[in-house]
């Protein structure tokens, strides 16, 4: 056999079997490697490195010894000439070429001398002939200038006020009453004396600034409250009634305080409030709970998941000890103390677990009888901030509650709710003013906490200033005024998001519906298709009509006599219409009702029908009737005729 011929017919069958399967590589042979041979190539290799980066090493040691101890030498080193240089690289490159060690670049400069040390320290190109550039030291004093100086704007709590530029939403035209910014500063809502609440969203409004929402939460009552609580998924709404409403982030329903019971004189004893309510706010820590201040003389705190009742009640009391107003209510910041403004000018402070007796009390705090429109708590927990409806402003430190620390006059309030607050930094008070129509412009006034001086001041509007809201996260202002606008105040450079969120939009333009250039007399009917056979004969539809109950249903004919069936013949088609006729037909003059009544008399002396017969089994039998009748007869004789008798 051929060799050949077979190893022939090998490939031919391994060509077909590869164009079968769809690869090729049958036939060969399988390579083999030794495991034990790769791994003690690469040991002796690896041996062979270490041992030539160690002499590369020690050489080099060698040369910068010599180096420093001759640097003559190492000038004329570097002076060779190029062939010296290519033999170097060549007996180099003769070495082991992986190695890492070799010297890559130029060849190390020579050391200068101590006249140039001065010259190093310098850094970058060579300065320009004829300049005459500061110092090192007179650059640190520069820095420095520039820190102080940034020291000095941080330490000016005026130059935080952002207060550069400004956005007007248009709430309605009635007194703003109510702000409130969810914490995270992306909702504002807004309430005012036209009973409304509007929702205003910050990112999802453009430059016409119109509210996603608009409702009526309490009918018909002025808005006095709003805050959201501390997450941000509730609105507390205190109106002019007696409920507090609790909404959720979108304005729907989830709680109503019950309403007490007027009648109890305790009002410990009865389930909510029984007047109208004047002021509210949210625990600072404690997500589910309220509280609500109203003129039935209490200060109650809610829960949201318990509808039912309240949680607890503070009632204030003069020095003799009769029930007074609270007008305002707030929270300390820690939540631990609860804080009451009353109509004779006190400040009542309670511990929230004990509401009996008050752990503060300031009597003479403002002028008796102003109402004290707003308290705040300052940022630390110390100071609290007053405002009062006799034109003032006064900050207290809790610690010693007798006398206040600073106090601010003629700031006009016409608002029983007009506001105060504190900065974010906790180094500014501020609160609005108020002014008459066309007298003026409201203001948005600014102290300093330390000395309570007066350091700036916003013209808001011509109308007086009622609401105020520095929020910390965005450093803006929101303002609410009597002439129904609700303003933003903000710095592109020191606030965040809010306001500068809907200012970068454009408006969106209206779409018109798209009219028809051409008017077009569509009339369907005029088409064959839509056309109604006409009748042939007369008699197939006088049938039809027959067997049709509506229209063969005969009229009822005009009644004539007395009338029956409920209808009545020529006067009216009601019984009504003939008892009203009959009454106006009727010429008896009742004019002297003695006379009416008399006319009837003989007939029911004669034919008594409703009295006399009810009686006549349990009636006693007259005796002295006779008698009775001869003196009434007697004394209705005149005096002469007794006298002659």
């Amino acid at each position: 056999m051929d060799p050949n011929k077979t190893e022939k017919d090998n490939m031919d069958s391994d060509g077909e079997m590869a164009s079968i399967m769809g690869f090729s590589g049958f036939g060969k042979k399988a390579r083999t490697f030794d495991l034990d041979a790769i791994f003690e190539t690469t040991r002796r290799t690896a041996i062979e490195r270490s041992q030539h980066v160690l002499e590369e090493r020690q050489k080099e040691d060698e040369a910068e010894s010599s180096q420093s101890t001759k640097p003559s030498g190492h000038l004329k080193k570097n002076s060779a000439p190029a062939k010296s240089r290519k033999q170097e690289s060549k007996s180099s490159s003769d070495s082991d070429s992986d190695s890492d060690s070799e010297l890559i670049g130029p060849p190390v400069p020579p050391p200068q001398e101590e006249d140039e040390e001065d010259d190093e320290e310098m850094v970058g190109p060579p300065l320009p002939p004829g300049y005459t550039g500061s110092t090192a030291q007179e650059d640190e004093d520069d820095e420095e200038d520039e820190e102080d100086q940034g020291e000095d704007d941080d330490d000016n709590p005026v130059k935080k006020i952002p207060d550069t530029h400004e956005i007007t939403m248009q709430h309605g035209t009635k007194t703003v009453s109510a702000l409130a910014l969810d914490p995270s500063g992306a909702r504002l809502v807004t309430g005012g004396f036209d009973y409304d609440v509007r929702f205003w969203d910050f990112a999802g409004m453009d430059q016409s600034l119109q509210a996603f929402r608009s409702l009526q939460p309490c009918e018909c009552h002025q808005i006095k409250t709003l805050q959201y609580s501390i997450t941000g998924d509730m609105l507390l709404v205190v109106s002019g009634n007696a409920q507090a409403k609790i909404l959720d982030r979108d304005g729907f329903n989830v709680m109503e305080c019950p309403k007490g019971d007027q009648y109890i004189v305790d009002m410990v004893n009865t389930k909510g409030h029984t007047a109208m309510l004047n002021s509210g706010c949210w625990h600072p820590k404690i997500k589910e709970e309220f509280m609500t201040c109203s003129n039935d003389g209490t200060v109650r705190t809610w829960d949201v998941n318990s509808d039912k009742k309240h949680k607890s009640v503070f009632k204030p009391r003069t020095h003799q000890g009769k029930k007074v107003t609270p007008t305002c209510c707030a929270y300390s910041r820690d939540g631990k103390l609860i804080a009451a403004g009353c109509q004779d000018g006190s400040i009542q402070i309670w511990d929230r677990n004990l509401s009996v007796h008050t752990k503060f009390h300031c009597r003479q705090a403002h002028t008796p009888g102003s109402d004290p429109s707003c308290l705040a708590f300052s940022y630390d927990g110390t100071t609290l901030a007053s405002r009062g409806g006799d034109d003032t402003l006064k900050t207290w430190d809790i610690r010693n509650f007798r006398k206040p620390l600073n106090v601010a006059t003629e700031l006009t309030t016409y608002f029983t709710m007009t506001d105060c607050c504190f900065s974010p930094d906790d180094k500014l008070v501020v609160t609005g003013t108020s002014v008459k129509k066309n007298e003026g412009n409201g203001k948005l006034v600014f102290f300093d906490r330390a000395s309570f001086q007066k350091v700036y001041e916003v013209e808001v509007t011509n109308a007086s200033v009622v609401r105020c809201l520095w929020h910390p996260k965005l450093n803006q202002i929101m303002v609410g005024t009597a002439n129904g606008l609700a303003k933003v105040y903000y710095d592109p450079l020191k606030s965040h998001r809010g306001a500068k969120l809907c200012v970068v939009k454009s408006q969106r333009k209206e779409r018109h519906a798209e009219t028809l250039t051409q008017d077009y007399i569509i009339t369907p009917h005029a088409l064959p298709m839509f056309r109604e056979a006409r009748q042939r004969s007369t008699r197939k539809q006088l049938e039809k009509d027959r067997l049709d109950p509506m229209k063969s249903n005969k009229p009822e004919p005009p009644v004539s006599g007395p009338g029956r069936g409920g209808r009545v013949a020529a006067h009216g088609g009601t019984l009504s219409s003939f008892i009203v006729k009959n009454i106006a037909l009727d010429k008896t003059d009742d004019s002297n009702p003695r006379e009416a009544i008399l006319r009837h008399a003989k007939e029911a002396s004669e034919n008594p029908y409703w009295v006399a017969p009810a009686y006549s089994k349990t009636q006693p039998e007259t005796l002295f009737a006779e008698d009775s009748e001869e003196d009434e007869e007697a004394d209705k004789e005149p005096e002469w005729k007794k006298r002659k008798i």
